[in-house]
């Protein structure tokens, strides 16, 4: 029979960081992308992403950057947009927004025959370039956001990491070819949790040192 341990609440996520630490072994990670891998890891209890989550040159760099310049974070779900640590976002100037469920957005989807995501990354693309995506389940936002790039769009940092098996591989696969920053999940393994924590992970490690 399993033991079960009592531990303080206070004290649960920084037992799970231990025990992940620990089963990661002698492997040695990115100092940048640790923090984001292990969270990832947290929130999954896969460790499989140690191995395809991709990142792009100085992502974790540009990333933060973005961050502390007030970036908005746009979301292809309300999932992830509620799992975002918004209070956190703004305490660097930025703000969270999700277009999924906006009226403008669902009558353009279906004028053009195409999905609300796609649709509303055209809209997200309107607030500019001091934009931070995370997408974490529809492979057409992503497959948008490669039109718009080639179109000369240069968001700061792309998240993409939707789970799934039309077209989830070969959007990801777009999306890393380009020189926009990003953090992809190769394969068909992600979803909004993950996009979400990806973010926070970014925001945590920025807090963390602003009260340094």
């Amino acid at each position: 029979m399993n033991r079960i341990e009592n531990i303080a609440p206070a004290d649960i996520e920084k037992e799970s960081f231990a025990i992940i630490t620990r089963e990661l072994g002698d492997r040695v990670l990115d100092p940048e992308q640790e923090p984001i891998i292990k969270r990832v890891i947290h929130t999954t209890a896969d460790f499989s992403y140690a191995d395809s989550l991709y990142f792009s040159p100085d992502v974790v760099k540009a990333a933060k950057q973005a961050i502390r310049g007030g970036a908005t974070v746009v979301t292809d779900t309300q999932m992830g947009y509620a799992g975002i640590s918004k209070k956190t976002l703004e305490r660097f100037g930025g703000k969270a927004c999700c277009f999924m469920s906006d009226p403008d957005v669902a009558a353009e989807a279906k004028m053009l025959g195409c999905t609300r995501a796609r649709t509303s990354m055209d809209k997200a693309a309107r607030l500019g370039e001091n934009v931070i995506f995370a997408i974490g389940n529809a492979p057409t936002a992503l497959i948008r956001l490669r039109e718009l790039i080639d179109g000369g769009y240069r968001p700061k940092l792309i998240i993409g990491v939707p789970v799934g098996f039309v077209n989830v591989v070969v959007s990801k696969e777009l999306i890393m070819e380009t020189d926009v920053p990003c953090i992809v999940a190769r394969g068909r393994k992600g979803g909004s949790n993950v996009a979400a924590c990806i973010v926070n992970a970014l925001l945590y490690v920025l807090d963390e040192k602003r009260g340094e």
